[in-house]
């Protein structure tokens, strides 16, 4: 089912450039600008959302200071003045658990906790500390190509993480995974704004005071714009939001990214957490940001700018108007002002998008093409390259991730070719589908020559039915020979898939992992989990199709995702029980002590092969080719 971009009506080129005279006639005022990326992301490498905007906002001449608080926040957590601001806080816990057990009787975690909270000593935080620094030195020195030290230091990671949260409990902190948990529900709103006024497990609140709000008062910008990737940053970003309205009322607040795109329809109806912030970018959001920007400076309200949800004195309004950015015109990420040498990486990876959309476009699970009011669009080869080379030489790195959502196989030939012919010498990463027009032995020639080093496969499935449920277009001859061609060729190849798309029986899923199982030399990790029936894919729109019957709760009113039942096939809870099965029993040598991956992206480029069997937590015996199979154990 191919994508429905109709979401209102499209500006025209003509009216973008108005607004641009009409800024400048108005007294043309230059801004300031602080575009903030919230908690929690993993701090290996800078958020192109940020970057990219910023080289929009300074080619119109504003003055734009990027701060990315999820990166300065863990290199706070990992650092002294935080962990001894964490012992202070040990007795007021502690405080705190005597009274309440005065009124009733603990929980066993909080039992639990009382005890942790004892031993966190002065030695026992000093302790931490010298181990939390020692960590950040491995991640961003060569130290880090040793496995032993990289495992050790990740292991710190949670081990600090683990003793921060006892603070801040009931709360659980995490890194990684990035799981951090205010023990409020993410999907309803009414929670989400209990959790911002929450002093005590809201960790945000500490960190908007020592990094986000000393920074405000120093640049005293005119607006501020937060950029929400998960839905899980809605409460690090509300909190940000709420606490910038109490301190600095006149700066303009805006949200956008891909959350706020999804929530696009529910944000206007609620008062209360539009509230906190001024306005919202939703689609894409260069020209509406800039537009915003401009108008906030020259004192103009925001009707007419495209791609815009804003509180003006009618209430909450929604422009009718979409804007879909021409990507020719677009320069490459700026990514200065941000402390590049801080991310928990050794050598610096960028990120750098060259198309807009998904070329393919019909995949029924995904709601990808919610974020675009345009189909796929790309810049022009000589435009990557030159972009690729200026960012080469003005960050001196030469580690990409190509984010784009699936790379299109008639660019990927030809930008493979051409970074060969270019000698560009850099080293890369992206996203794939599995293509039957890209079996050709020269196109992974000239993929492995061009620097191409990891690739993270839309697997979904290994059973033909279901991928042809799913409109995924391909084979397992094709998804097969494809791993075959990238393998043999020095390419990792990960592969992502989920089991329980509607339809699906058990025996199919079964099949998909005798598929992996029987592939497991050509596959090197996987990332693999259940069904989501999320509320903007085709799935979701078209419920009886797929034989779904969604169960909508109206309390839970930021909900993305809903809880569902099937016709046939297998139910929630019954792909659940084949992914926790699979999760336990799968083959070896796909558990890895490194997992990030952009760890696993550098350790590849470094050592040049994608079979590294250091990188692997249970190395696979020699001669286990006739071991059991995890589709003869699911039950």
């Amino acid at each position: 089912m191919k994508v429905e971009y109709a979401k209102g009506e499209r500006a025209s080129l003509d009216l973008v450039q108005l607004h641009r005279h009409a800024s400048a006639q108005s007294g043309g005022r230059k801004a300031k600008v602080m575009v903030v990326f919230p908690p929690d992301w993993y701090p290996s490498e800078p958020y192109l959302s940020l970057p990219t905007l910023t080289s929009v906002l300074r080619a119109a001449g504003h003055q734009v200071v990027q701060k990315d608080v999820n990166l300065e926040m863990y290199d706070w957590f990992f650092s002294g003045d935080f962990l001894r601001r964490v012992l202070k806080k040990v007795p007021q816990q502690l405080d705190r658990l005597r009274k309440l057990s005065k009124k009733r009787e603990l929980e066993e975690w909080e039992t639990e906790t009382q005890v942790a909270l004892c031993e966190l000593t002065r030695d026992r935080i000093a302790d931490l500390t010298e181990k939390a620094e020692k960590a950040k030195r491995i991640v961003r020195t060569q130290e880090f190509y040793e496995t032993d030290k990289l495992e050790w230091a990740i292991n710190v990671f949670r081990e600090v993480t683990a003793a921060i949260s006892l603070v801040y409990a009931p709360a659980r902190i995490c890194m990684p995974p990035m799981e951090t948990d205010l023990s409020y529900k993410v999907f309803m709103s009414s929670e989400v704004l209990d959790a911002v006024q929450d002093t005590q497990v809201n960790v945000y609140r500490d960190v908007f005071e020592h990094l986000l709000r000393p920074a405000i008062e120093a640049e005293r910008p005119d607006v501020i714009g937060i950029s929400i990737v998960l839905q899980q940053q809605l409460f690090s970003t509300m909190t940000f939001c709420s606490l910038i309205k109490q301190y600095f009322p006149n700066v303009h607040v805006t949200i956008g990214g891909n959350t706020v795109t999804r929530l696009r329809d529910v944000l206007p109806g609620k008062p209360d957490l539009f509230a906190l912030f001024d306005s919202a970018v939703i689609y894409e959001g260069e020209t509406a940001f800039l537009q915003l920007v401009e108008a906030v400076a020259a004192g103009r309200d925001l009707a007419g700018i495209p791609n815009v949800i804003y509180r003006g004195a009618a209430g909450i309004q929604t422009s009718v108007l979409t804007y879909a950015e021409d990507m020719s015109t677009l320069p490459p990420p700026d990514f200065v002002g941000l402390p590049l040498e801080k991310y928990f990486v050794p050598d610096r990876i960028l990120p750098y998008l060259a198309t807009r959309g998904c070329y393919w476009g019909r995949c029924e699970f995904c709601d990808h093409g919610e974020g675009y009011t345009a189909g796929y669009r790309t810049k022009k080869l000589e435009q990557i390259i030159d972009d690729l080379r200026t960012l080469k030489a003005k960050y001196q790195t030469k580690y990409f991730h190509f984010t784009d959502e699936s790379y299109p196989p008639a660019l990927f030939r030809k930008l493979t070719r051409k970074l060969t012919e270019t000698s560009l010498d850099i080293l890369w990463t992206t996203h794939m589908r599995f293509e039957k027009s890209l079996l050709d032995q020269m196109v992974w020639n000239d993929a492995a020559a061009s620097g191409c080093r990891y690739l993270h496969f839309g697997f979904e499935s290994g059973n033909e039915r279901v991928l042809k449920l799913m409109d995924k277009a391909t084979t397992g001859d094709v998804i097969h020979r494809s791993l075959e061609l990238s393998s043999n060729v020095g390419i990792w190849n990960h592969v992502m898939g989920f089991f329980g798309f509607p339809g699906e029986t058990r025996e199919e899923a079964l099949s998909s992992i005798r598929f992996l199982e029987d592939n497991r030399e050509l596959v090197h990790s996987i990332g693999f989990g259940t069904f989501d029936l999320s509320r903007h894919t085709p799935v979701a729109k078209n419920p009886e199709k797929f034989g779904v019957t969604a169960y909508v709760n109206p309390e839970w009113d930021l909900a993305l995702d809903y809880y569902y039942t099937v016709r046939e096939g297998l139910s929630v809870e019954e792909a659940e029980r084949v992914f926790e099965e699979f999760e336990r029993q799968h083959y070896p040598g796909w558990d890895l002590r490194v997992f990030i991956r952009e760890y696993v992206f550098l350790y590849v480029a470094r050592f040049g092969t994608n079979r590294l069997p250091a990188l692997q937590f249970r190395p696979p015996v020699v001669g286990a080719g006739d071991l059991t199979t995890v589709a003869g154990k699911v039950c």
